[in-house]
């Protein structure tokens, strides 16, 4: 009779929540004996116990009054694992419902106390101070991110802007923003509780909570976040209960007003493995791209390296730099970091030579290419046109001729596809990008003072190439 009763509850439970949080659960429980219109069931921790009281008592409560009626009641019986051993389960009586000492006690255990966690939670944030908005240099790559993020670091959890999401690429600044935000917040109200960390670090507390059968204190620790931020949640993917975890902790945050910041590699809508539920609310508030920096940053991001370091360089120096290394904020500051090291160490003045010495060793390690923005900029300087010309749509013959000679050697030096050097270049077709090469090549064979103009670009782009 227990069993038949039992099926039952569950074909009513089934109906009213999601697969995966069913299958999680619902399925491990096993009924164990019905008597005067109490049903015991086994779950099989203590753990478990806990989060079915803390999330679904009320639909176990409609589930067995549906079947047995107004004064059916539910008992669990909890096995309770301690290393090596299996205590005897106990049996705890809910009365068809929660209370306070039912729900934080289980066989004498005080399921809420793990100074542990709070302790972490009261003294440490994980955050870098070091991360600041005074050293995030803001361009137009990261620029409406940088603007939403001090937004939120003003008033957290009370802009539009939550949850707060930045995706982008690998070296571009999200998890310097991300702490920037926080650093500020603690800055104007240390009041507040805030945790950093890494999607990867929460998915390791989570298994170890649920070694330790501490999982409701691993829950209760993030419920207490006033800003909680977590870094590269893609690697959530595929991690089901973890993803179980984090969606009912989000919605208790979300739903208290406090602050949720994260960041992914990729937008919401191509994050894969990821519950869809989770995923449509990162999409709730904002969601802002980070994106490689344009020339005019990276000469911004070595100027203030510099500055910080107390060291002046030749602008030539840094242009070169920021030319050469078109990658990603995090390699151009490993060059950057490179060059000081060297000319502290041999006691030398950082000069185009040094550079050009230093990168031939790292060049190769970030970049084997010669980057498209330096041979655009070559190529304008020499033609005497604008770069925002040799981009546009304009048909003037001086700048066709440039456009199509740039396109001539972005197609020879880089690993670039045809679309993509089209993309550089005003988004255009691979179509134009394969005319301005047979244009250019027709050229080299018929006009004797353009094939020397050829020739003298080479031998520009030659420093850039022997570095490559």
């Amino acid at each position: 009779m227990h069993v038949e009763t039992w099926e039952k509850c569950l074909l009513f439970i089934r109906e009213r929540i999601p697969a995966q949080s069913f299958s999680t659960w619902f399925e491990p429980i096993q009924p164990i004996k019905l008597h005067n219109e109490v049903l015991t069931i086994q779950v099989p921790s203590q753990f478990f116990y806990e989060w079915l009281e803390e999330n679904y008592v009320h639909l176990l409560k409609q589930a067995i009054k549906s079947q047995i009626g107004e004064n059916g009641r539910l008992e669990y019986s909890v096995v309770v694992d301690r290393g090596d051993e299996t205590v005897k389960p106990t049996t705890v009586n809910v009365s068809g419902g929660s209370n306070s000492h039912n729900k934080n006690r289980v066989n004498g255990y005080d399921a809420y106390k793990n100074p542990d966690f709070y302790q972490e939670l009261k003294n440490n944030s994980n955050l870098n101070a070091s991360y600041r908005f005074e050293n995030f240099i803001e361009g137009d790559c990261n620029r409406l991110a940088r603007s939403a993020g001090f937004a939120v670091a003003q008033k957290p959890g009370i802009t539009s802007f939550n949850p707060l999401m930045f995706y982008g690429g690998v070296g571009l600044g999200k998890t310097h923003l991300v702490q920037a935000i926080g650093n500020e917040i603690i800055s104007s109200n240390n009041n507040k509780k805030i945790i950093y960390v890494a999607s990867e670090k929460f998915t390791n507390q989570f298994i170890e909570a649920l070694r330790n059968n501490n999982l409701q204190d691993f829950i209760n620790y993030y419920k207490e976040v006033d800003v909680l931020i977590l870094d590269d949640v893609q690697f959530l993917k595929e991690k089901e209960k973890t993803q179980e975890i984090f969606f009912h902790i989000f919605n208790h945050l979300h739903q208290g007003g406090k602050q949720i910041i994260m960041t992914s590699d990729c937008a919401p809508k191509d994050l894969k493995g990821l519950q869809e539920r989770l995923v449509s609310r990162f999409k709730w508030g904002l969601t802002a791209d980070l994106q490689a920096p344009d020339f005019e940053t990276r000469m911004a991001i070595i100027q203030t390296k510099m500055q910080a370091d107390g060291i002046s360089i030749p602008d030539e120096v840094i242009e070169y730099i920021a030319y050469t290394v078109d990658t990603n904020i995090r390699e151009l500051e490993g060059v950057v970091i490179s060059l000081i090291a060297h000319a502290s160490l041999a006691k030398s003045q950082i000069d185009l030579e040094l550079a050009k010495q230093i990168l031939k060793n790292i060049v190769t390690d970030i970049d084997s290419e010669v980057g498209i923005d330096y041979i655009q900029k070559t190529v304008s300087d020499y033609f005497k046109v604008s770069l925002e010309d040799l981009k546009a749509k304009t048909r003037k013959k001086e700048i066709v001729i440039a456009r199509q000679v740039a396109m001539y050697f972005s197609k020879d030096y880089t690993n670039h596809s045809l679309k993509s050097i089209g993309y550089h270049f005003g988004g255009r077709d691979h179509s134009t990008v394969i005319h301005a090469v047979q244009s250019v090549n027709d050229m080299i064979d018929t006009n004797a003072k353009f094939r020397f103009a050829i020739d003298e670009l080479k031998k520009k782009l030659k420093i850039r190439t022997a570095v490559a």
